[in-house]
């Protein structure tokens, strides 16, 4: 049964209404002033109230301002009580809160029907804000799930360290690393484009097929992939994943294999931003690492170059989407790819974590506020 708060300084009016009121069926409270009806309006959280513009001490105007200034209130459909009809003072109640007008003393046709709109918005606003917790609540859990399947970090001869941050809606980003044998090390990271579910989903499809090896020529082909050779597989992706079979979406993707016993990295992108090597030296050296391509899946029978680079001992390589560097500041500009490649150069040298270093650095940038993009950064380090 709906609840209905009657705060009117009038005691005639108070009983005229919870009378009429009760008869439609309405459970109905009563509050003589606008302090009394706060108290209530904090004990009841009714679905309506009907409130007197002008009462001693607190008047229906602040009564106003305080529900609806309130998160945890302010969905309740307010009725200001009011002789007033002045289009100032009603654009005057609009603005603190009121969401309609009765006159007073209130017709009972007018009443009624007032009530009953309200009671509809408000149980309709309710549904709305209840299944917006659902979808939150799903797409948290499935947030959650994508991280749950991004690998571990790994130490030794070459070391690599992850970070994926979700933005508040549900992305898709992802990335992996594994041994295609003992010498040769696969790594890649994705982006796909828009957000929500179907991007999450988009990524995982290729995250799994990727890891499980199981990426073949084309959709239709009995060929598996070659792994070692990255436009192959950018290209095995594309003849996959056209974006025509895939709700429009395409994605974004950096691949290489490191030859650790060769010191030699061939790596191919797609629309990806490039990957960035940096040399530990006094000075250091920085090698902005891309190939040209389009994304996955924008067109077909695509093909993709590669590329081969020689990697020094002790050096660095950054993979990232570009939510780490495309963060909007206070003043409106953007904080950008060059911005990130000096945070890198500029680690610490006592460092505990550069990745935590690295993304404080992106959270001042943003001056914490929230990340409109997903986060994804690898961070690997050849030590050999």
């Amino acid at each position: 049964m709906s609840q209905i708060l009657i705060i009117d300084d009038d005691p005639t009016i108070r009983l005229t209404l919870q009378r009429f009121l009760k008869s439609q069926g309405y459970d109905v409270y009563l509050a003589k002033d606008g302090e009394e009806g706060l108290a209530k309006v904090r004990e009841l959280h009714p679905s309506l109230i009907i409130c007197d513009w002008m009462m001693p001490v607190i008047d229906g105007l602040e009564v106003c301002r305080i529900i609806k200034s309130n998160p945890e209130l302010a969905n309740i459909y307010l009725i200001l009580l009011t002789a007033r009809d002045q289009e100032g003072d009603l654009v005057r109640g609009l603005e603190m809160g009121a969401d309609d007008f009765l006159s007073k003393p209130p017709r009972i046709n007018e009443l009624r029907a007032r009530v009953r709109a309200g009671l509809r918005l408000y149980h309709a606003t309710q549904e709305l804000q209840s299944q917006k917790q659902v979808i939150e609540q799903e797409l948290f859990q499935a947030s959650q799930y994508v991280r749950s399947l991004l690998p571990e970090p790994i130490e030794g001869e070459i070391s690599i360290q992850s970070s994926f941050l979700p933005s508040t809606q549900l992305g898709g980003d992802s990335f992996d690393y594994f041994w295609l044998d003992a010498d040769h090390l696969a790594f890649y990271l994705l982006d796909v484009s828009g957000h929500g579910v179907g991007s999450a989903l988009l990524s995982v499809s290729v995250l799994n097929l990727m890891r499980t090896r199981s990426l073949r020529r084309s959709r239709t082909a009995q060929t598996t992939t070659n792994f070692y050779r990255p436009s192959e597989v950018l290209c095995d992706l594309n003849n996959n994943f056209q974006m025509s079979v895939h709700n429009d979406m395409y994605f974004t993707i950096w691949y290489g294999v490191y030859d650790k016993q060769n010191h030699k990295l061939v790596y191919s992108s797609a629309g990806h931003p490039p990957s960035v090597l940096i040399s530990n030296e006094e000075i250091p050296k920085i090698k902005l690492l891309k190939t040209s391509g389009l994304p996955v899946g924008m067109m077909p029978d695509v093909t993709y170059q590669e590329q081969i680079c020689e990697i020094d001992t002790s050096s660095r390589l950054y993979l990232f989407s570009d939510g780490v560097y495309e963060v909007s500041q206070d003043d409106g500009s953007i904080w950008g790819l060059n911005a990130l490649i000096d945070t890198f150069i500029r680690i610490p040298s006592d460092r505990l974590s550069s990745i935590e270093y690295i993304l404080s650095c992106v959270k001042d940038a943003a001056n914490s506020h929230p990340f409109e993009d997903d986060l994804s950064l690898l961070e690997i380090e050849f030590h050999i």
